[in-house]
């Protein structure tokens, strides 16, 4: 879809091909359906949530949301579009939706589930269609009657609206085939990134760079590729004098074979997602930097492609990484945390930063512990994951939980001939392992100040839920611009 535009008109005033109407908690007797309730009855449309009914003759669209929360009405809002494709409907017209007369959020969740279920990946269709969505009108009628104020309702659907566009544009990186989207090709998307905003600046290292920085963890995993490996620094500066300093890494392997511990076939498969926590750093910096927030960023991607043949690196390597850590490989497809340990010490040496958040899909252990749909976080202070999960649960929709460090745990990660060990002796605690092993790569003015974000899940899942499509979801996008928006005002309705 490509846009959203609010309207100071009454839906009967608005021209559109047909009207998105969200039915609140199956309630058939609210404004906007109570016309229509005994035919949508006789169809046996219940009204559950992000059940979708289309009423052609009345040219209506009926979605079922369970309350009016944000995260209800975004889902809602996303599947009543993701119906519309391919039905040749261009403009949609809807009423605003709020649960309080002087807070946009529910508007704002609106707008961007509006157009984060508009999302297509067609790029490598032969036959593009053009029977989608092109544009929705808001408008000043709402759900409730309220009195609403016109600019921050135009405020709110503008946020979104950068919002949705930056996940969306990570959702293209990380859908992305390999052969066409490799560490030269992350860093070439950052640069055109900072060409077109006078806020951002780049500096990319290539390989003799990062030797010089002693970051042979994650040269060792680029070994046996042909493409050469790149950190990526891309950092925003705002006009004014920024109010906290904020440091993202991310893992951005652009394809993992395993290395020489190969995957199984069928585990293979999707592995150009393993690039999602790098490619969500680009799009966060996106996002802050339309949003002009002032909030100095920096985005550290490590670009690497995880492959085998005569010069990969091997279980039974030993590694020394940036800070002078030794690391025993016993398995190279625990390949991400030996990157991320090598750009999280260049990153906290660049930058002396507030907060440190990395994202990755560092364990499929998280997957399994927390199922898809949900990022672990972990970190060794309260205040920053609090942030997270407020900003995650909350504000954005995208579902986080903590999980607990454990010093027993941290012992399954002794090494007999090196400082650490890449993998834990044990199947068991894989997800907090892997954090226990980075937090070794947090030097002591950061360890209150960094949050490990496992996306593994909720970054790439084959097939469609709530406003996200089959794929790449863009995971961690709206959560972290959230979380720095908050910062900026402390108010929980931006």
């Amino acid at each position: 879809m490509k846009s959203i535009k609010f309207y100071e008109k009454l839906l009967n005033e608005i021209e559109a091909d047909i009207e998105i109407v969200i039915v609140i908690n199956k309630n058939f007797d609210q404004r906007f359906c109570d016309n229509d309730k005994e035919l949508l009855a006789e169809i046996g449309f219940s009204g559950e949530q992000d059940e979708v009914c289309i009423l052609a003759e009345r040219r209506k669209i009926f979605v079922g949301a369970n309350s009016i929360d944000s995260s209800d009405i975004r889902s809602a809002s996303a599947c009543a579009v993701r119906a519309l494709i391919g039905k040749g409907y261009k403009i949609a017209k809807m009423a605003t939706y709020m649960h309080h007369p002087e807070c946009t959020s529910v508007l704002r969740a609106q707008a961007e589930g509006l157009l984060l279920g508009g999302y297509r990946f067609e790029k490598y269709k032969s036959k593009k269609s053009d029977k989608y969505l092109h544009k929705v009108r808001i408008s000043i009628e709402e759900y409730n009657g309220f009195n609403i104020n016109i600019p921050s309702i135009q405020r709110a659907i503008n946020k979104a609206v950068i919002c949705a566009e930056a996940t969306n544009f990570v959702r293209d990186i990380v859908n992305t085939a390999p052969d066409d989207c490799y560490p030269e090709t992350m860093s070439n998307i950052a640069k055109e990134l900072s060409e077109n905003s006078h806020h951002l600046s780049i500096e990319v290292l290539g390989k003799k760079e990062m030797e010089k920085e002693g970051m042979n963890a994650l040269l060792a995993v680029s070994r046996a590729s042909r493409h050469e490996a790149k950190l990526i620094h891309l950092s925003y500066r705002p006009k004014e004098e920024p109010i906290a300093t904020i440091s993202l890494v991310g893992k951005g392997l652009t394809y993992d074979s395993g290395g020489l511990s190969l995957k199984p076939s069928d585990f293979m498969t999707t592995m150009k997602s393993d690039k999602s926590g790098g490619s969500a750093v680009i799009g966060i910096l996106k996002a802050v930097s339309e949003l002009n927030l002032p909030v100095e960023v920096h985005g550290f991607i490590g670009a690497v492609e995880n492959m085998i043949g005569g010069d990969a690196y091997k279980p039974d390597d030993v590694l020394r990484a940036k800070n002078g850590k030794t690391i025993e490989v016993r398995n190279t497809d625990a390949e991400g945390r030996l990157v991320l340990a090598d750009v999280l010490c260049y990153a906290q040496e660049k930058v002396k930063a507030d907060y440190l958040f990395d994202f990755a899909t560092l364990t499929g252990a998280c997957v399994v512990g927390v199922g898809q749909y949900t990022s672990g976080v972990m970190g060794f202070a309260t205040e920053p994951i609090q942030k997270v999960l407020y900003a995650g649960n909350t504000l954005s929709g995208e579902m986080v939980t903590k999980l607990d460090f454990n010093r027993f745990l941290r012992k399954s990660l002794k090494s007999e001939i090196a400082d650490i060990c890449n993998i834990s002796n044990t199947r068991y605690g894989g997800a907090i392992t892997a954090g226990l092993f980075l937090s070794e790569f947090i030097d002591e003015e950061h360890r209150d100040k960094w949050v490990h974000i496992d996306i593994a899940g909720p970054a790439f899942v084959e097939h469609i839920w709530g406003e996200n499509p089959h794929g790449a979801s863009g995971a961690g996008v709206r959560m972290m611009t959230r979380l720095i928006e908050k910062l900026v005002r402390n108010d929980e309705h931006i």
